[in-house]
């Protein structure tokens, strides 16, 4: 059933636990707390996966203006069949013309990702927001990698973004990698990244293990070094 767009609100875990649990276990993660300031992640609770999924295929690849941009053409483009303001359901997306989702601005692969998440969201592959918010996170993550053009690293940020799990660490992540190099292997600031400055999945996941259970919030954290580290550049997520 089609709903309206609500607006983000905080996580429902235990913020100050968690900031004062990760300073405790990592001082030098502290520091970073210190210096970025207040946790101010926002989740987009009320969205079904099938939302979501369709807001992370369509900013696949893009700025986030432009793909922002695109995901309100497509939703306005169904305005007439659901209302203003409220996001088309998958039947609304398979039985769409090519040439509305065109002009919208998807891409071929995008729409056809879009079309499969659908048909994937009616068949029950894609669990309703219900049964997701009873999954484990790998259970997540196996059943919507299922999905054309959705990874892994997608299902990770809709865990951290959407559903608001807090204990996810998404290894793969650039920012993240990133801002784990300038907090702790030394990587300067005024530096231009290689891939030989990056840390592995095992390095990451070795010193993660102290963050645990709150390793969504210190992969936010490494988010904000890079912010600190070159203020003038767009903001991480």
């Amino acid at each position: 059933m089609p709903r309206l767009v609500a607006a983000p609100r905080s996580p429902r875990y235990d913020i100050a636990s968690a900031l004062a649990e990760l300073t405790k276990a990592d001082p030098k993660l502290g520091g970073l707390i210190e210096r970025a300031g207040p946790f101010t992640l926002k989740i987009g609770s009320t969205l079904s996966p099938f939302e979501s999924l369709v807001q992370s295929i369509i900013y696949q690849q893009l700025h986030g203006k432009a793909a922002a941009a695109i995901h309100a053409r497509l939703i306005a483009s169904f305005e007439d069949l659901v209302g203003i303001g409220i996001h088309p359901d998958p039947q609304h997306i398979l039985d769409a013309p090519n040439e509305q989702l065109r002009l919208a601005g998807l891409s071929h692969n995008k729409a056809l990702a879009l079309r499969d998440l659908a048909a994937k969201t009616l068949d029950g592959t894609v669990p309703t927001l219900a049964r997701i918010r009873r999954m484990s996170d790998d259970d997540i993550i196996e059943h919507l990698t299922q999905v054309r053009g959705i990874g892994k690293w997608t299902v990770e940020m809709m865990l951290i973004f959407r559903l608001g799990r807090p204990d996810v660490l998404p290894v793969t992540d650039y920012g993240v990698r990133k801002g784990f190099a300038l907090t702790f292997q030394g990587l300067k600031p005024t530096k231009k990244v290689t891939p030989a400055d990056l840390p592995t999945p095992a390095d990451m996941e070795k010193r993660a293990k102290r963050w645990q259970p709150w390793r969504s919030v210190a992969s936010w954290y490494m988010w904000r070094a890079c912010d600190l580290a070159n203020p003038k550049a767009p903001a991480q997520p």
